[in-house]
């Protein structure tokens, strides 16, 4: 196979997810966490709350754009799985640049000119979306729900609750795109769990019992406060990310 043939098939595949491509994604994705940490602490911007909102509009402009290429509305296979995380990467990187100059200048917070940017580029995109599937929400929610109420009510750091919601959303989203609206699962680990189980809903233990091990892992073994907030992020973007574009991805189609 020539480069130009692994190229196409990593970011042009239009065949579902292998075991293959989950592997080089998770190797790009690897990389990708250890130059941005660094990058990071190059700028010396501080992995905080700050950092998280200045860049969750980007997280869901993401989502939006792939829930547009999912229906046909756009056609590059940039818009697509892993494309569309080096596209959302550049936006982020190039307007923190951009951000951190502004607040060099004019003394500006560089996270809330980040977020106002994100919301006017997210604006637009949202608005292209038809929410026709409302009934798919509800049932989000009414599932939802009693994951929320126990995130409120044990006593856990803040930012574990949110990380752990995020990710729950995103399992709650798949249970019920598959067990209510005739979804298919493209993601090789989820689809074998469901397989393996027999049912949609253990998608949802498992990623309960797994993130909930990860963060008492981080929180247990790291003694590093900066390095923490930094996996914690990631770990959050990747559930919001997914999170955000099952959700719309419900919403847009009945």
């Amino acid at each position: 196979m020539s480069v130009q043939e692994i190229i196409y098939q990593f970011f042009c595949s239009t065949s579902g997810y292998t075991i293959e491509s989950t592997t080089a994604f998770a190797i790009v994705l690897i990389f990708f966490v250890y130059f941005i940490f660094k990058l990071l602490e190059y700028l010396n911007v501080k992995i905080d709350k700050r950092l998280g909102l200045a860049t969750s509009p980007f997280v869901i402009l993401g989502s939006s754009v792939r829930v547009l290429k999912d229906d046909g509305v756009l056609t590059n296979c940039l818009f697509q799985t892993p494309g569309i995380y080096f596209l959302v990467f550049g936006l982020t990187i190039s307007f923190l640049f951009f951000s951190l100059t502004l607040q060099k200048k004019w003394k500006i917070p560089y996270f809330k000119i980040m977020f106002i940017i994100g919301l006017i580029l997210l604006a637009p995109v949202l608005g292209i979306l038809n929410y026709e599937n409302l009934l798919g929400l509800a049932y989000v929610f009414m599932w939802f729900i009693p994951w929320l109420l126990g995130l409120y009510v044990i006593p856990w750091l803040i930012e574990n609750k949110i990380v752990t919601g995020l990710h729950l959303l995103d399992a709650t989203t798949t249970f019920v795109s598959l067990s209510y609206f005739g979804y298919y699962e493209q993601h090789v680990l989820p689809r074998f769990l469901i397989d393996f189980f027999g049912t949609p809903f253990s998608f949802v233990i498992v990623k309960f019992i797994v993130i909930v091990l990860v963060l008492f892992g981080i929180d247990r073994f790291s003694k590093d406060r900066e390095y923490n907030n930094y996996i914690k992020l990631i770990i959050a973007i990747l559930g919001a990310s997914t999170g955000s574009r099952d959700i719309l991805r419900l919403l847009y189609s009945t």
